[in-house]
């Protein structure tokens, strides 16, 4: 039997105007207010939308933000509480759903929510700007009073006293202004020639100026403008011509290369320290290099790789050390788990670390022994995705992991250490999830849920990784999200996003250890700019032993580099 073919509806051009003007005409009382207000507002939204699409700039993720709005993946937003105000219990796992009018476990009905009202909270201190202490590398002027001094009469009609200074701090005011993110100096050197022979003598420049035209200060601001705030470098160029200094890209990009150079032994030394982590969390996200050659593929495929393979990934790797966490990046056609086993290749510890990552295989570092660990928050957005289709079934399990978040987050909060962050959550979240490990099994054995449902895979994924995604509940120090590497690879989407792309394999690599220095810099909240900086400034030294100059001690080595070379300056000469 043959369908008859639909004919394709007729396209008819209505200008927005005429549009506006029919909507108008609708004032006159042929349709009631409110009627009146949602057509308003749907040709409105018709505007914005097609005004969007025939934008060449758009993507499809912004006509969905102006559409449907911003999503949200919140427990109270997915389930709608924050128009009811309904909230589970904090203290108890939550119950499972149930047919109406059935008992949970300790007395609580089934399918109500806990009507108590939430404590209120404290709104912050202060005004939310920022003070004089935020300033730290500001300089402290001290302005004296120009009319009055220490020991002087009152200068109030009828008083006879004396003024002294005060013991309390002097009043504050900062004054911020804007200076251009690169700036130059000409010095005007003094010639000088003589008239008989034609020597010519030249000033020297003052000291500390050198020779180069980009000193390490301009190197380091090029590579925090682009690889730590993701500005291109044909906007770095444009922001310099609207200041008067001419900085070509061709011109930035030399500066970091070399730059890059100087800074090896420092990112080297970051692998190797980041290789002895207790705990390894890494992802990767797409990437692309725009003259990447067959040679260069080749070269920078991981041992076992297919050699047709094309994709090419920014990996991200975050280590917790006896130092603090460590950040590192790599741009290639490696995924994140082949990366992982380039770092793990120098680890010198016995013991296998923890390596937490979402459930895709291509996170597993080869051969390598680790303790697995899954990402929680992946495994329920798998539910968030079916909520509409399946409410109470997602509520029960998002109401049972938000008391699980709730716990881990009491944990930090409380700054535990892992043994105790440990007993806490066996106490508290094992029981809430060994009841949704229970639901999950009863749902297939009972035939509630068809496994091939939205649903049923959501269920099937959360056990077939449930090892992983509860060794939070077994081993001290295991994570329970991905969150800090997927954090860090913003800093990859935010270059891909604004650059697009590398040129080429060493832009990448250059790309990859600038950021890895910045990030790290950044997690112990240190500056990168200084600390990039100082690294240029001491290359001779950073070389010699790169571990003495790291984001977390270099302050420590600076300091005795600047006494040893006082000391030098002031020894009497031979």
């Amino acid at each position: 039997m043959s369908r008859r073919r639909q004919k394709p509806p007729r396209r008819i051009q209505i200008p927005i105007q005429e549009l506006n003007a029919i909507v108008e005409r609708t004032r006159d009382g042929a349709l009631p207010e409110a009627e009146q207000a949602t057509l308003r507002a749907a040709v409105d939204t018709l505007a914005r939308v097609t005004a969007e699409l025939e934008s060449t700039q758009t993507t499809l993720e912004r006509v969905q933000r102006i559409v449907f709005g911003s999503p949200s993946e919140r427990t109270a937003a997915v389930l709608g509480e924050e128009k009811t105000g309904e909230r589970p219990l904090a203290d108890a796992p939550t119950s499972p759903p149930a047919a109406a009018g059935e008992t949970a476990p300790g007395g609580a009905a089934t399918g109500t929510a806990d009507t108590a009202p939430r404590p209120e909270k404290k709104k912050r201190p202060g005004h939310g700007r920022n003070g004089a202490e935020d300033y730290p590398r500001a300089p402290r002027i001290a302005v004296a009073h120009a009319r009055l001094k220490h020991g002087d009469p009152c200068p109030e009609p009828g008083c006879e006293g004396r003024l002294y200074g005060q013991r309390r701090a002097p009043a504050l005011l900062v004054r911020v202004t804007g200076v251009a993110p690169l700036a130059a100096q000409v010095y005007e050197l003094e010639r000088l020639r003589c008239g008989v022979c034609g020597t010519v003598f030249t000033a020297e420049p003052p000291a500390g100026v050198g020779e180069t035209k980009y000193d390490e200060t301009a190197a380091a601001m090029i590579a925090l403008l682009k690889y730590g705030c993701g500005l291109p470098f044909h906007r770095i160029a444009r922001l310099e011509k609207a200041l008067a200094i001419p900085l070509p890209a061709a011109t930035q990009w030399e500066v970091v290369q070399q730059a890059a150079a100087r800074l090896t032994p420092a990112f080297a030394e970051l692998a190797e320290q980041a290789a002895e982590g207790s705990v390894l969390y890494n992802d990767d996200t797409t990437m692309r290099i725009l003259n990447f050659t067959e040679e260069a593929r080749t070269e920078a495929l991981p041992p076992g790789a297919r050699a047709d393979r094309t994709g090419v990934f920014t990996s991200g790797l975050v280590a917790e050390t006896a130092h603090g966490p460590i950040a590192l990046f790599k741009t290639g056609p490696c995924h994140a788990g082949e990366h992982l086993a380039e770092v793990l290749d120098r680890r010198e510890a016995p013991d296998p670390p923890i390596q937490m990552s979402d459930g895709l295989s291509r996170n597993k570092p080869g051969d390598h022994p680790t303790q697995a660990a899954s990402c929680l928050p992946h495994a329920r957005r798998k539910y968030v995705d079916v909520a509409n289709a399946f409410p109470d079934e997602v509520a029960f399990v998002l109401k049972t992991l938000r008391e699980v978040f709730r716990t881990d987050q009491q944990a930090r909060r409380k700054g535990l250490s892992p043994p105790d962050r440990l007993l806490l959550h066996q106490q508290e979240s094992a029981p809430r999830m060994q009841a949704l490990e229970d639901w999950m099994a009863s749902q297939f054995a009972e035939h509630t849920v068809e496994p091939h449902s939205g649903l049923g895979q959501a269920i099937s994924y959360m056990q077939n990784h449930w090892q992983k995604l509860t060794l939070f509940r077994r081993v001290a120090g295991a994570p329970i999200d991905n969150n800090i590497c997927e954090r860090i690879l913003k800093k990859a989407i935010l270059h891909r996003k604004n650059a697009l792309f590398y040129r080429t394999l060493n832009g990448a690599r250059v790309g990859d250890l600038f950021m890895s220095l910045i990030h790290t810099a950044e997690l112990h909240q240190i500056e990168p700019f200084d600390y990039l900086v100082t690294l240029q400034r001491h290359v001779a030294t950073v070389a010699l032993d790169p571990s003495a100059w790291m984001p977390w001690n270099y302050t420590e080595a600076l300091a005795r580099a600047e006494a040893a070379a006082a000391n030098e300056a002031e020894a009497p000469p031979d």
